[in-house]
């Protein structure tokens, strides 16, 4: 039996100017930060009804979330992704047997690929969920060597397949799951709200707060 499963979510602050800054250049900075806030708390919402997962808030500072009450909050510090990355996932180790690494940018993520997440570190060192866009919505691993993740580029179509060949090179067992998508551009907030319309993902506060923007009219 497997214990509990640190998922940390790491976040900017779901303030305007702050988050999801190229979403905004088409929506503008305070309709983003509004669905920033949304993502942020159906994804904690996802994760506190899930029984074998421990979730840990990791904030680039610590702010206020309306509607998110969290137990654990830590902060990611200084550096790029990499070294964030590498900072929270190593603490969540110390912690936990597997850790999951993981943003608020996929809102109606299923449950049955965290799943998959866990049923692939049974026998793999670390998991990766690739998204649609070249990177990554999610990173499990029971080991993360210091320097996992120097030198990748990131936010570009190359995150994942990088990602993977560096923890590979690192002797790292290397599984990968299915892809689901992030929404970081106006045609990512398409195909998000006609997963809404048709039922096909359950994200209430999203599918609210885009109701209200006029970005969904059908609340049936």
């Amino acid at each position: 039996m497997v214990d509990r499963i640190t998922a940390c979510v790491l976040a900017k602050p779901p303030l305007p100017g702050r988050a999801k800054t190229r979403l905004a250049a088409a929506i503008g900075p305070a309709a983003a930060s509004a669905l920033a806030e949304a993502f942020l708390r159906d994804t904690w919402s996802l994760l506190c009804g899930i029984p074998w997962i421990r979730p840990v808030l990791v904030l680039e500072e610590l702010v206020e979330v309306a509607g998110l009450v969290a137990d654990e909050v830590w902060l990611q510090g200084d550096g790029d992704l990499g070294q964030r990355l590498e900072r929270t996932l190593r603490r969540a180790l110390r912690e936990s047997c597997m850790a999951f690494a993981l943003g608020s940018d996929s809102p109606g993520l299923p449950v049955g690929l965290l799943r998959q997440a866990r049923g692939a570190l049974l026998t793999a060192d670390t998991v990766v969920g690739p998204a649609s866009d070249g990177g990554f919505y999610l990173l499990g691993m029971r080991a993360c060597p210091l320097g996992a993740f120097a030198g990748i580029s990131w936010s570009s179509a190359t995150t994942c397949e990088e990602t993977r060949e560096q923890l590979r090179a690192r002797g790292l067992r290397v599984a990968l799951i299915g892809q689901w998508f992030d929404v970081d551009h106006h045609e990512d907030l398409a195909r998000l709200a006609a997963a809404l319309a048709r039922g096909a993902i359950h994200a209430p506060a999203t599918r609210g707060q885009l109701h209200e923007l006029g970005l969904l009219p059908d609340r049936t």
